[in-house]
């Protein structure tokens, strides 16, 4: 399914660049078959050893399948000493990705690096059902996933680095969080949005940071150090460092001044 919505995506994105009037009727077969697989690896040749070999092994359970991957995976995508990746995680523009020593992406995780690609550091867990995407064909020269050190992206949270997300060391979301890196543009009522283009400034979320479970992270914010988002936040605008912020849209509801001012019991997520 979600290849399918790729080819779709591809189609809209090209007609999306064209001025009115001059939409892009879907081609023949085998052009439709060549933007695929260029929306899926580097090249051709590419794209055919990296399913490949994700036929013969990335299906492969338990750590028999764990250590196979660590070992074979290295052939397509970056590894800095051992990662474990579980069965079953999908990956697109594998030559794009970086992963550190001890990274462990779940099973279902969905990486798709393209064109300047995802970084996972060192001891950091992508849980179960994680998308991180990056899916730009215009040409946006910062986009990309950069993830820092020992941090848990937690289950089902999505990352759209169209415009770039850069996540420090220490961060810690919880499920269903969203990161969205991109927006369109809609100021012309007589045309439709997807003829307007897009904007992608970039979110950044600073070292030791703590998103709950639910909330979403609009384009061009930044989450401070030591920063915490409550569940359900909708944050549009930049977090200071160590404050809690909450509702929709999100707003400074506490600073953290140290435990002698932060009661027990009192919860914001």
């Amino acid at each position: 399914m979600a290849d399918s919505h790729a080819v779709s995506e591809v189609i809209g994105q090209s007609n999306a660049m064209r001025p009115p009037g001059r939409m892009r009727a879907p081609g023949g077969t085998w052009a439709n078959l060549r933007l695929y697989i260029g929306r899926q690896a580097a090249s051709p040749a590419r794209y055919v050893a990296e399913q490949l070999l994700f036929a013969l092994v990335g299906w492969v359970p338990t750590v028999l399948g764990i250590g196979l991957r660590a070992l074979l995976y290295r052939l397509i995508l970056r590894m800095d000493g051992v990662a474990a990746i579980e069965n079953g995680v999908r990956l697109r523009f594998a030559s794009h990705i970086w992963l550190g020593r001890g990274v462990y992406i779940d099973h279902g995780v969905y990486l798709h690096a393209c064109p300047n690609g995802i970084e996972i550091g060192a001891g950091t867990f992508v849980m179960h059902g994680a998308e991180l995407h990056v899916y730009n064909f215009r040409g946006i020269p910062h986009s990309g996933i950069k993830i820092g050190r020992h941090c848990l992206i937690s289950e089902y949270n999505v990352l759209r680095g169209q415009g770039g997300i850069t996540i420090g060391d220490n961060v810690y979301t919880a499920p269903l969080v969203q990161m969205l890196a991109v927006d369109h543009v809609y100021d012309d009522p007589t045309r439709p949005i997807i003829e307007q283009g897009i904007t992608a400034q970039g979110i950044i979320i600073e070292d030791n940071a703590w998103i709950g479970a639910g909330a979403i992270i609009l384009d061009g914010v930044r989450v401070g150090k030591g920063a915490v988002v409550g569940a359900g936040a909708v944050v549009a605008e930049d977090v200071p460092p160590h404050t809690v912020v909450a509702g929709v849209p999100a707003k400074v509801v506490k600073r953290i001044e140290g435990p002698a001012t932060s009661p027990r019991g009192t919860v914001y997520f």
